[in-house]
């Protein structure tokens, strides 16, 4: 028996005493005990009410025998994709194959199928024709329902359907797999499991549900773009449980894919004792000869401090995932995990983060949200904060004084990212002064995302004053500490609503930065999103309204090239760019113009050709531009 990790091998059983476990865990990723790791809390999660969990990490799906290592479980087998959508996972925004999986044996590529859950769910059902199999975590989570999948350019079914699967746990799935778990155990058959919040089940009708909610059907929105924006937009106002409706999506002769209500937020209690399982807070052991699991580095002395989300990107996918009700720890729990992390020999004295989704949100919203539940027509910071916005940082920073006290730490780092706009409507607590004395590791990294006000009310995001005040009290707040400390923006290209001259827009507002992004983020458009649908649709679904949707790959390219048009190997896509914009006046020789002439040189950059001291002396003067400019 490996010390007290889960089981991964019948060996691992026998030493337990275990003749046949109650669950089989079916994973995409290499198998990590830690809280940041869905699998490894569904899994203690079950163990700690007194059911036994193996983990199958990575099976060969090619050979059904890699699924028949424990046998049949007693009660069910669990598949998840991981902690990643494997699409998402596998390919760039421009579809090409990466090179590394954080989240495999020293970041192998290739030890997962693409579409990972229905590969998994028919790989179990050919051997186990009548054993339960559930789905979980993101993949399925985000492909509940009829949905626009990019990677083939097309509406697919639930991957309830395809999988062969029995029932989909979707959001974060603590209270729903005990459920499950706790219904199959008393001898409820699975088909007669319609009952329980945060599930997706099928069935022939709907006769035993008063209050559903019918979407258009699957054969509907594959053919219609316009139905699939009603659907999502019905989909989108039913993700709250305290209002939401069952919904049901009609498959013809296979009957009917129902979505129950999303399950409960966690209590803080609840949230302390799901962070409080006993992780190993490591990868198992059988790995140590590929050198570990990558993805660990980035939060093995990280703390999560809260889930849920009600910013309201429209990019994000939170709110289909963990929903807008933000959860949270209690300082005692967060402490407890702290002290702990101070034990471990690789730690040197530095917390990385202390955060969730957006690390400054430490309650809900508002007052109502945890009984009444979010407004579903509105949102709670965009267009403009709600004048019911609960907004204040006291506890967070009670919480961050106390880490800081904790013996052996010296520096708490927060890097999950603060939502500015929030920030700058606390008048009172001195959160960001406290930020900039204490809790920058030099560079602030920020997501305006844009400049235009256009693309950004595309994105749910503030308007481009907005973030510029917030830069002058960061820049005020860090003069005062003493600090040389700086903002790093940002930035997104080709998101649904930007067209060539919103692009010129953000690059003339890069040039009077003085800074060039060394990393652009094309807009990805993954299952689940509002900014997907829009860009599927060409509509937006919450208005109707009609959206510019920047589709062409050489288009693309171009607004890619714009942000980084110093970039000698941009120039010709940033010259054509500014040709179709009619911003021919920014090629020249002027202070403003963006590229020289073709007969002329291009301006000195930190591109190909420059030594490494160069760039690094480059990067340093243009993220401190960005300071002093923003802060005059």
């Amino acid at each position: 028996m490996t010390g007290s990790f889960m089981p991964v091998c019948k060996e691992d059983c026998r030493e337990r005493g275990i003749e046949q476990l109650d669950f089989v865990y079916v994973i995409g990723d290499a198998y990590v005990d830690h809280s940041s790791f869905g699998p490894a809390i569904i899994g203690r999660l079950l163990e700690s009410h007194g059911y036994t969990v193996g983990i199958i990490a990575q099976p060969d799906w090619k050979n059904p025998e890699s699924i028949q290592v424990f046998g049949e479980p007693r009660l069910a087998f669990l598949v998840s994709a991981g902690n990643m959508d494997s699409m998402v996972n596998h390919y760039t925004v421009s579809k090409k194959h990466r090179q590394k999986d954080a989240y495999s044996p020293g970041g192998q590529m290739g030890l997962r199928p693409d579409r990972a859950v229905i590969v998994y769910g028919n790989l179990i059902r050919r051997t186990y024709k009548h054993t339960p199999v559930i789905l979980g975590g993101i993949e399925a989570s985000l492909r509940r329902l009829g949905h626009y999948d990019y990677w083939s350019d097309q509406v697919k079914r639930s991957v309830l359907l395809d999988s062969g699967a029995d029932m989909i746990s979707y959001g974060m799935g603590e209270h729903s797999v005990i459920e499950i778990a706790d219904a199959l155990n008393a001898g409820i058959a699975i088909k007669d499991l319609t009952f329980i919040r945060g599930t997706v089940y099928r069935c022939k009708d709907t006769e035993h549900l008063p209050e559903v909610i019918h979407l258009p059907d699957f054969e509907q929105i594959k053919e219609n773009r316009r139905e699939y924006a009603k659907s999502f937009a019905e989909q989108y106002r039913n993700t709250d449980p305290f209002q939401a409706k069952p919904l049901a999506e009609y498959y013809g002769s296979q009957g009917y894919v129902v979505q129950n209500p999303p399950a409960y937020p966690l209590s803080q209690q609840e949230m302390d004792d799901v962070y409080g399982l006993p992780f190993q807070r490591t990868w198992h052991p059988m790995y140590e000869k590929d050198g570990g699991i990558p993805a660990i580095e980035e939060i093995r002395f990280s703390l999560t401090s809260n889930r849920g989300c009600f910013g309201g990107c429209n990019f994000c996918a939170l709110t289909f995932h963990q929903g807008r009700i933000v959860q949270v720890r209690s300082h005692e729990s967060l402490l407890r995990e702290a002290a702990e992390m101070t034990g471990d020999p690789l730690f040197k004295g530095y917390i990385h983060d202390v955060g969730g989704p957006t690390a400054d949100f430490r309650q809900p919203a508002c007052t109502k949200q945890m009984d009444k539940g979010a407004c579903v027509n509105r949102q709670c910071l965009f267009p403009s904060p709600c004048k019911n916005l609960d907004v204040d940082h006291s506890d967070y920073l009670a919480l961050l004084r106390k880490l800081r006290k904790i013996p052996k730490v010296k520096k708490v780092f927060i890097r999950s990212g603060i939502r500015f706009d929030y920030v700058l409507e606390d008048k009172k607590s001195g959160f960001l002064q406290e930020l900039a004395d204490h809790h920058v590791s030099g560079q602030l990294r920020v997501a305006p995302e844009h400049v235009s006000d256009k693309v950004l009310r595309m994105m749910g995001k503030p308007s481009h004053q907005v973030y510029e005040e917030f830069l002058k009290k960061y820049a005020a707040c860090c003069r005062k500490s003493g600090k040389e400390q700086y903002a790093v923006p940002y930035f997104m290209s080709s998101h649904p609503g930007c067209g060539l001259k919103e692009a010129v827009e953000l690059a003339e507002y890069i040039r009077d930065l003085g800074f060039m992004p060394e990393q652009v983020q094309d807009f990805y458009p993954t299952p689940s999103t509002i900014s997907t649908c829009m860009y599927y649709t060409g509509l937006n679904p919450l208005t109707m309204e009609e959206v510019y949707v920047p589709k062409n790959p050489h288009e693309k390219a171009m607004q890619r090239a714009l942000i980084q048009y110093r970039r000698p190997e941009n120039r010709k896509l940033v010259e054509e760019a500014l040709k179709k914009a009619g911003r021919e006046d920014l090629i020249g020789y002027g202070p403003r113009c963006l590229i020289r002439p073709e007969t002329g040189h291009t301006a000195p950059t930190a591109g190909r050709g420059a030594s490494e001291t160069d760039k690094k002396t480059r990067k340093k003067k243009t993220i401190r531009n960005v300071h002093r400019k923003k802060s005059r």
